[in-house]
């Protein structure tokens, strides 16, 4: 799968630093978007495309930090990297805790912060990545009956065909039909790769 373009959200309420970061990561071929204040980029329409966010800790009325929390709570995921001139020990802890990628103290030099960028864009690719697959997965679970789907479960327990026919009370043979036709609807070859497309989901085998 061919990656497409990355952008590079800069929020900075500093207008000479939201310029200069935008230059810089405009150089290297990046698109970059900016944003004077965390409302700002709350109220934008995010493009659907491979993204970090580059985001001052400290801004008047909404802080990085309170951003992050509010991304949270939207769902939203992107990687955040923090940059400040007036970093305290307590608010790295409480951004990295908090899923921050990283925390760079002012003044940093310009391969330092294109780095952390590079770090970002590729995790945040990986992450669109396997939520594509997670939602193919989901795409093909909701495909099976409830009773393909129990089976579904006993399946990946290990149970055998012998064994789940006993305890659903049903012959041999109609569990081995139920479990082709969920073989098929999954689009798996083997009881492995059925095993790791429900551990994508956190599917919960039967115990």
């Amino acid at each position: 799968m061919t990656m497409p373009a990355a952008v590079v959200f800069i929020v900075d309420d500093d207008p000479l630093i939201r310029d200069s970061l935008d230059h810089l990561v405009r150089s290297v071929g990046l698109t970059a978007e900016t944003f004077s204040s965390a409302l700002a980029f709350l109220d934008a329409e995010l493009p659907d495309q491979p993204s970090c966010l580059v985001l001052d800790i400290r801004m008047p009325e909404l802080s990085g930090l309170d951003l992050q929390d509010e991304l949270i709570k939207k769902g939203i995921s992107i990687p955040i990297i923090f940059i400040t001139g007036h970093g305290t020990v307590p608010m790295s802890v409480r951004a990295m805790k908090s899923g921050a990628l990283d925390f760079i103290e002012k003044p940093f030099e310009d391969q330092e912060l294109l780095d952390a960028i590079n770090r970002a864009i590729k995790q945040g690719w990986e992450v669109r990545e396997e939520q594509v697959e997670i939602d193919a997965v989901q795409q093909h679970i909701d495909l099976l009956t409830s009773r393909e789907h129990e089976i579904l479960t006993l399946v990946v327990s290990g149970m055998l065909n012998k064994q789940i026919a006993y305890d659903l009370k049903m012959s041999e043979n109609t569990v081995k039909t139920h479990r082709a036709r969920i073989m098929r609807k999954m689009a798996v070859n083997s009881l492995a790769e059925l095993v790791r497309a429900t551990e994508k989901i956190g599917l919960q085998p039967k115990s």
